[in-house]
């Protein structure tokens, strides 16, 4: 049982809202009793000859293991000290704790400094009494228009053009081989559908010059060139050779057309169809700026300090570059991403407080019931449903948008939406 004077003493800072600096003062009685129980446990594993194993005198140990066990004492000292400090304190890091000064002497106390940083205490003084605008929603038959037309590309019949040069919106297959550089007269092939920005323009330029079965030499800007206007000294010697050139035909729009792409009964069924999915859509978007232009106010009105660590964190899974990306453009995407980041972390860390505070989380009959919209919508058994998210780890993901939905519904009965 641990005496009074075995007892650590702990002196707790915050450099930051979000990071905690602690001085732990171990006693000298305490460090030498763990150090009396290493110096036992070496004595069961270590073999000196002219002892049996177990049998080893502490002062030999001592002679010949005593940098090994000072290492080891004075590591488990700071490992159980640590960790006695964070209950004492009621602390719970999201980093490892950093060490950052060990003061010690053989036979006095040892001290040392950790630091660490925690999750924020997000204190919600005002909630509501906002005033948010929302977005107009509107569908103006020019958005259908262009559903209609992309319906019609997608069941186009493409025909080879045998004589002509291609044209914009046409695909054609094309070899191409660089004349200058490390890749001079290796050719690649492509496939392009002009006119989309699949290639630079001066590559659909020199295409539009040629009947399938020619080729050119041409010299084109490179990509690197062509995002800079007036931009000298970046263009590149090119073999092209068009191989094929397809054009599309495109459907009647009648309603034989809308029969063939889902169950309608003509055209205007189609049509009211497609402006029911964009006003839909054009309602979850208003609802999303809603939710953003509250938040926003909601976070001026209370600041919240987010840890380096939680922001690390997001961006490691946001961003995953492959093996053999550059280190500088990966540092710099990161810090682009960084103030998105933080921002969405503030609204995870808001929602979630206000979820705890109201009792708002997502109860197991609105998940149930959630499951069982999605497999109507889908056309399958609410189990085969709940198995897919399951296995692909999206349950949680659906529980965290119920909770959000359920917060977002109660901010925005404390202010005035117009």
């Amino acid at each position: 049982m641990a005496t009074q004077a075995s007892e650590i003493k702990v002196v707790v800072e915050a450099p930051r809202p979000t990071a905690r600096r602690l001085t732990i003062t171990v006693p000298a009685e305490r460090v030498e009793r763990t150090r009396q129980e290493t110096t036992r446990r070496l004595a069961q594993q270590v073999r000196v000859r002219g002892f049996r194993r177990g049998k080893v005198p502490a002062q030999i140990l001592e002679r010949q293991y005593g940098a090994v066990i000072q290492q080891e004492t004075i590591e488990r000292v700071m490992r159980d000290a640590y960790r006695e400090a964070l209950e004492r304190e009621d602390l719970h890091p999201i980093t490892q704790g950093e060490v950052e000064k060990v003061d010690y002497e053989p036979g006095a106390d040892l001290t040392f400094d950790i630091a660490f940083e925690v999750q924020p205490e997000v204190r919600l003084e005002r909630l509501g009494g906002f005033r948010v605008e929302r977005p107009a929603v509107e569908v103006t038959e020019e958005e259908v228009d262009r559903v209609v037309e992309r319906l019609r590309e997608q069941q186009a019949v493409w025909h080879p053009v045998e004589d002509g040069t291609a044209l914009a919106g046409d695909l054609v297959t094309v070899e191409i081989t660089p004349l200058e550089g490390e890749a001079a007269g290796q050719p690649r092939g492509y496939q392009i559908v002009l006119g989309e920005g699949h290639a630079v323009p001066d590559v659909e330029d020199a295409i539009r010059t040629l009947r399938p079965g020619e080729e050119g030499e041409f010299t084109v800007r490179t990509a690197e060139g062509a995002k800079t206007e007036g931009a000298s000294g970046m263009t590149q010697r090119v073999r092209i050779k068009v191989r094929e050139v397809r054009r599309p035909e495109l459907p009647a729009l009648d309603d034989e057309f809308a029969k063939s792409v889902g169950d309608f009964s003509g055209l205007e069924e189609l049509r009211e169809r497609i402006r029911q999915d964009l006003t839909r859509e054009a309602e979850r978007e208003a609802e999303r700026e809603v939710r953003h232009r509250l938040m926003d106010q909601i976070l001026a009105a209370n600041p919240v300090d987010v840890p380096e660590a939680m922001v690390n964190r997001y961006l490691d899974d946001l961003l995953r570059p492959g093996r053999g990306a550059d280190p500088e453009r990966v540092a710099q995407m990161r810090e682009i991403a960084r103030p998105g980041a933080e921002q969405a972390l503030k609204r995870m860390l808001v929602v979630a407080r206000v979820a705890e505070m109201e009792g708002l989380h997502a109860t197991e009959e609105e998940v149930e019931s959630r499951i069982q919209e999605i497999a109507s919508r889908q056309g399958r058994s609410p189990e085969e449903v709940r198995t897919r998210l399951q296995k692909t780890g999206q349950l949680a993901a659906l529980e965290q948008e119920i909770t959000e939905d359920k917060v977002f519904e109660y901010l925005k009965s404390l202010s005035t939406i117009e």
